[in-house]
């Protein structure tokens, strides 16, 4: 697997900022209500990913280190702006549900901990490829959580009723509570299959994040190659 390919799939997998790096909990707890509210809010911020890293990476070097957190804000800002005033055009419904969760995108810290971890150290297709994986990662764990809380919540999945209206939903699956639940069933599933990082059979004492470690896998790597 190249490294452009192995970025998406550490972001969707090993790296999965919502069920494996636990970011971004505000959003992905309070919108999940509803499988389309997940799905929107991960398309979301897959966009504002894909570019802000793409941008960031290109402006690495122009950027003094002085300013580089409010240089990216202004940047996520920015972007955020255009796909609010998006949305709020072509999808007033998606809008509405979401509410203030789409301006809060700007101080996700999967965002600026991608930009900070990652985009600013590497080349812009490095860094597109990563917000692509961790974009996709996050839209696919708030899809998975909203379809599992709607199913059992109302009966429905994306709004099509899928349980006779005989067969009685749980309530508490539509409300905080239920995120939660939802939440820790995942984190339990990845347990149980054994998910880990590369990262974590090379250097003693590695937290997971690849991002922030993969020079010291590689530099243990070529050591024990060399023993």
């Amino acid at each position: 697997m190249n490294e452009y390919m192995e970025r998406i799939y550490n972001g969707i997998v090993k790296e999965n900022p919502c069920i494996i790096l636990m970011l971004g909990m505000c959003p992905t707890l309070a919108v999940t209500t509803s499988a389309i509210n997940g799905l929107g809010m991960g398309l979301s911020t897959l966009a504002v990913l894909i570019f802000s890293n793409l941008i960031i990476s290109m402006m690495r070097n122009i950027i003094p280190d002085q300013v580089r957190l409010p240089a990216y804000i202004v940047i996520v800002a920015s972007l955020v702006t255009v796909v609010d005033l998006l949305l709020q055009a072509y999808v007033p419904s998606l809008y509405s549900a979401l509410g203030i969760y789409i301006p809060l995108i700007v101080v996700n810290c999967i965002i600026l901990g991608r930009a900070e971890a990652y985009a600013n150290k590497v080349n812009p297709a490095l860094a597109l490829f990563d917000g692509v994986g961790m974009g996709l990662g996050f839209t696919i764990a708030l899809t998975v959580i909203g379809i599992v809380r709607e199913f059992l919540g109302s009966g429905s999945v994306f709004g099509l009723d899928i349980l006779p209206e005989a067969i009685p939903s749980i309530a508490i699956f539509g409300k905080a509570p239920g995120a939660f639940l939802v939440m820790a069933i995942l984190v339990a599933v990845l347990n149980a299959c054994n998910v880990n990082t590369a990262a974590n059979k090379k250097v003693e004492g590695c937290d997971g994040c690849c991002a922030s470690c993969s020079k010291s896998c590689k530099s243990e790597e070529k050591e024990g190659t060399k023993a």
